[in-house]
């Protein structure tokens, strides 16, 4: 049996051309993987717990949108404190690929040549970054304190029949203070 040796030139042609062809699929699942698609929409939740004695009672609603570049999450809450009072906190915060499969930068400010880019923690600045995984979209947020001690939120919403399951979770210093689990109902 003879064997015939293809061209070098061709052989190599066509193991690059597959190679790439190997690399676009794989980013195609990637990028399919990592959608923000099925969480786009409004969504409002309510929980009651208890903090230092007192019944606390918090309203939130969180709006993701689909952007040019990336997405949008913006978030509010509105605490009802045992003396009746409420005080209320919103956020917005715009994404953008990094690069990676699944994790996106936040764009929360622009640098001197006009790109979107995180803002500085080591200034007292919020580090901010989300990321798909799964069914799953997790918003990161690490505060730096003056003493250099750090602070992590941790936002999982988790795609639910008729909205989201919010896990939210503040860390100081590794241990774990506040944990509050609810659902988000898709309005």
């Amino acid at each position: 049996m003879k064997l015939i040796a293809l061209p070098r030139k061709n052989y190599l042609a066509t193991l690059i051309a597959a190679l790439v062809f190997g690399l676009l699929l794989v980013g195609a699942q990637d990028a399919r993987a990592a959608s923000i698609e099925p969480f786009v929409g409004a969504y409002d939740g309510h929980l009651t717990f208890e903090e230092d004695g007192k019944i606390v009672e918090r309203n939130m609603s969180v709006e993701i949108a689909q952007t040019r570049k990336g997405f949008n999450i913006s978030w509010a809450s509105a605490i009802r404190r045992s003396d009746g009072r409420f005080t209320e906190k919103s956020y917005a915060v715009d994404f953008i690929p990094s690069g990676r499969p699944g994790i996106f930068s936040s764009a929360m400010k622009s640098n001197v040549f006009g790109k979107q880019v995180p803002l500085d923690p080591l200034r007292g600045e919020p580090f901010v970054w989300a990321r798909i995984e799964g069914d799953t979209l997790t918003l990161f947020s690490l505060f730096i304190d003056e003493a250099g001690d750090y602070e992590m939120l941790e936002y999982h919403r988790t795609l639910a029949e008729g909205g989201l399951d919010l896990d939210f979770r503040r860390i100081r210093g590794g241990a774990q203070v506040r944990s509050i689990r609810t659902l988000l109902k898709r309005r």
